[in-house]
């Protein structure tokens, strides 16, 4: 055995005889008695110490550090006393990630968790705190999803220091701990009537970003960093390589999110709304900072601006002239109503058409067409529906309904 136990109320000393022999010790009686001592795999004594009539325990203690260290599962006992707020702020300076992620994680860590958890030591944490910052999380009101975001960011923050050795188990895997569960509500595209309303409720200027939105299936940021050169009138294409972002309310160009690319289909109708709007109001080159809010400086022909031929900044523009044209069309206020219901019509649209998943998750840039289909399910065309319209083909007396936007659907 590597380590040995130290008796603090009895020393050695010689006797007469010269022999040695045990003697009480100035703190006999007093204190813990036992020391567990060995030499960890960094070289550095540790120790643990243990009262009296448990030296049995510390044998056991003793035996299973040495039997981590030779497995290779050794985790110093004191590694765990940093606190939570300690090592969030060292892993957060070890990130490497999207700066808009990194913002949104360390907001997440610094208003959630460490308010709850920070002053704990690594190692005090159970399964049971965490479950009780879940509770926390819902009676501050925070919705679902970002309660999921919370979680999952706690939870790698926790196996990181779990692979670091400094705790032994993540309490965030634990089978007791469930992630929140999302709102199960389902997706509401708008009425086509309703999208037009809004849209004639716009400035003039502002009014193709409907078009571009509804008719393309662009998001908010995408249409605000859409350059002339992105429009490709001759094929019918819209080529989605940019967007425009807020770091810390600083804008910066960036990809598209998810980080890719991608090109959509141009309808007639929506190229020549942009067509107009090019001839009416010149793009303007604005220059922004990349992916970072002190990237190097990139120039692009935007499509649309403000009145002082700046960029458009998402948090002006949903106050100034998003909110005032849903109030004048009669659209209630709400998270749900933002520009990214104009996506909603843009995908019930296109599944009413018989458009596939596969293509409609491409257009719209989601990561997984599976992501896809659990949002828009709802909208496709009922196996019913197909079966009677299919049996009407056949026999002459098929619906004479064409596609497009009049035939986009709420849920059944």
């Amino acid at each position: 055995m590597a380590g040995h136990i130290q008796d603090r109320w009895y020393k050695a000393e010689l006797g007469p005889d010269g022999r040695a022999r045990k003697a009480k010790a100035d703190r006999h009686g007093t204190g813990m008695r036992y020391r567990a001592r060995f030499i960890g795999p960094d070289g550095s004594e540790k120790s643990k110490s243990f009262p009296d009539r448990q030296k049995r325990q510390a044998d056991q203690w003793l035996a299973q550090i040495e039997a981590d260290m030779a497995r290779g599962q050794f985790i110093d006992p004191n590694a765990g006393r940093i606190t939570v707020k300690q090592f969030s702020e060292k892993w957060l300076a070890s990130l490497t990630m999207d700066p808009l992620s990194y913002v949104t994680t360390e907001q997440r860590i610094r208003l959630h968790v460490v308010p709850h958890l920070g002053t704990r030591p690594l190692a005090s944490l159970r399964p049971s705190d965490v479950r009780e910052l879940l509770v926390k999380l819902t009676e501050r009101g925070l919705s679902a999803a970002s309660q999921r975001g919370v979680f999952a960011n706690l939870g790698t923050m926790l196996t990181a220091a779990v692979e670091d050795r400094l705790i032994p188990s993540n309490p965030c895997r634990s089978t007791s701990v469930k992630a929140p569960k999302l709102d199960t509500r389902r997706v509401t595209p708008w009425l086509l009537d309703q999208v037009l309303a809004v849209r004639a409720a716009l400035p003039e200027t502002h009014r193709p970003l409907v078009d571009l939105a509804g008719g393309c299936g662009l998001r908010q940021g995408e249409t605000f960093g859409l350059a002339v050169d992105q429009v490709d009138f001759a094929e019918g294409t819209v080529h989605v390589v940019r967007q425009i972002r807020l770091i810390r309310n600083r804008p910066v160009f960036s990809l598209p999110k998810g980080g890719k690319a991608r090109s959509v289909p141009l309808p007639e109708t929506v190229a020549r709304e942009l067509q107009a709007h090019i001839a009416a109001h010149p793009p303007v080159s604005i220059t922004l900072p990349w992916v970072h809010v002190d990237g190097p400086p990139v120039t692009a022909s935007l499509l649309f601006f403000d009145r002082k031929r700046r960029h458009l900044h998402r948090h002006e523009f949903n106050r100034t002239i998003w909110r005032p044209a849903l109030a004048s069309a009669g659209v209630p206020l709400g998270r749900d109503n933002g520009m990214h219901a104009l996506r909603h019509f843009y995908a019930s649209v296109l599944l009413d058409a018989g458009e596939s998943i596969k293509a409609l998750s491409a257009y719209l840039g989601h990561h997984d067409p599976g992501f896809t289909l659990r949002t828009y399910t709802h909208l496709m065309p009922s196996s019913e529906k197909r079966t009677k319209e299919a049996v009407d083909r056949i026999f002459g007396r098929g619906p004479d309904a064409a596609d497009g936007p009049t035939t986009a659907r709420g849920p059944e």
